[in-house]
């Protein structure tokens, strides 16, 4: 049998496992709800005040955002996290010793975290709908919208949590990691709409995959007229297939080279240096 399939195969079994793994482990989902649970909370409470311009309550105009914010946490975090986890205990250097093995592992982080994240925004999706007015679940473009934005926005954030975990060098970068995270997050307009900040935030949230993330979740779960409170007072979905298809594209090619390079430098030496690093750390 060709071994780039007994690979793909290795790489799905992977990535079934590490679903099933976190799907039953009931701290570590609760590691993923907790965020988006505290957003729609604060969202609850302020779900009486306006959109700016708009007869529409914040806190249902803002839950496509949270949701949107959790695909970041859930997916892009995951990914930076299990890579670093993994260069620290000695996981990919045994999977860059199997022919054909790091290959496998990504693409059982990458389906196994992407699962993992689509049943997350579910979990989160379904008392959303339950406790605030105006979404539209109801809708057959809804579905279909929410398919093809979680497709493009997981093919646009996915690498980048490749990128970040080959990247920095241990599990102490992750506080660094989630940092650049939340102020991405910040500057996106998740929480609020972006035509209410500086302009100068409005060109650098729209730099990121987030922001078309959020913005392709508002257009599958807002009524029409939302639209209005946007950028250019339309839900814009070329631009968003565009940009996200740009990310996705730029973010895979990137995390190639970084995690091929990453590979090269991986050896027993340097996995036993982390382990010694961390044993020196204070307890």
């Amino acid at each position: 049998m060709n071994a780039r399939v007994v690979a793909v195969r290795a790489g799905l079994r992977r990535g079934r496992i590490e679903f099933t793994q976190t799907m039953t482990n009931a701290g570590e989902l609760i590691g993923w709800l907790w965020l988006p649970a505290v957003a729609l909370v604060v969202m609850l409470v302020i779900g009486d005040s306006p959109v700016p311009g708009v007869d529409f309550p914040l806190g249902a105009q803002a839950v496509p955002g949270v949701l949107g914010m959790n695909v970041v946490f859930t997916g892009l975090l995951g990914v930076a996290m299990a890579l670093l986890v993994d260069r620290e205990d000695g996981t990919l250097l045994r999977a860059k010793a199997t022919p054909n093995g790091l290959f496998a592992y990504v693409l059982g982080k990458v389906l196994g975290r992407a699962a993992t994240t689509v049943a997350v925004l579910a979990i989160v999706l379904v008392p959303a709908v339950l406790l605030f007015d105006g979404l539209a679940p109801g809708r057959v473009w809804t579905w279909v919208a929410l398919a093809w934005v979680l497709l493009l926005g997981l093919l646009a954030t996915l690498p980048l949590g490749a990128v970040l975990g080959a990247v920095f060098g241990g599990t102490q970068s992750l506080s660094f990691v989630t940092l650049l995270i939340m102020v991405l997050v910040a500057v996106s307009g998740v929480f609020y709409p972006i035509t209410a900040l500086p302009g100068w935030v409005q060109w650098a949230g729209q730099a990121f995959p987030v922001y078309w993330l959020g913005l392709g979740l508002r257009s599958a779960l807002l009524p029409d007229a939302l639209a209005a409170a946007e950028v250019g007072g339309s839900w814009r979905h070329p631009e968003t297939v565009v940009a996200l298809g740009a990310w996705a594209v730029v973010g895979f090619a990137l995390a190639l080279v970084v995690l091929r390079r990453m590979a090269r430098r991986e050896s027993g030496s340097s996995v036993e240096a982390r382990r010694e690093q961390v044993a020196r750390r204070p307890a």
